[in-house]
């Protein structure tokens, strides 16, 4: 598995951003795939995650109800669709897959972290 994060950027508050998430060798289909961020001077914190078939999500309780991951397994790719941006969004977000199918939200359970993406929400 190889991660690569994109269509991070500059957004004004409200606004919205779409994030991929690409395993550029083909072979997350059967993984879980989360969403992390971080932002300056915090913690990484989990966004949101989708088990193998997409079956479930889970999300923050933070971004539940803005924020949807979906998956295209045809195309190998996981995306972060975040709607209604405010400038507490603003973060560097990883994409990372799980050692198993089953979604979850604790980061110990990836194995795989991609480079992140920088979105940057302004008010």
């Amino acid at each position: 598995v190889q991660l690569q994060a994109s269509g991070g950027g500059l957004v004004q508050a409200g606004g919205s951003l779409t994030l991929s998430c690409v395993d550029s060798r083909r072979t997350f289909s059967n993984n879980a795939v989360a969403w992390f961020r971080q932002a300056p001077g915090k913690e990484r914190e989990f966004v949101g995650a989708i088990s193998w078939n997409g079956s479930s999500t889970l999300y923050a309780d933070s971004v539940r109800g803005r924020f949807t991951v979906s998956r295209d397994r045809a195309n190998n790719a996981v995306y972060l669709k975040m709607n209604s941006l405010a400038p507490e969004d603003t973060a560097l977000y990883y994409c990372a897959a799980a050692r198993g199918s089953i979604a979850t939200s604790r980061d110990e359970g990836y194995r795989y972290w991609g480079r992140g993406t920088q979105v940057t929400v302004s008010s």
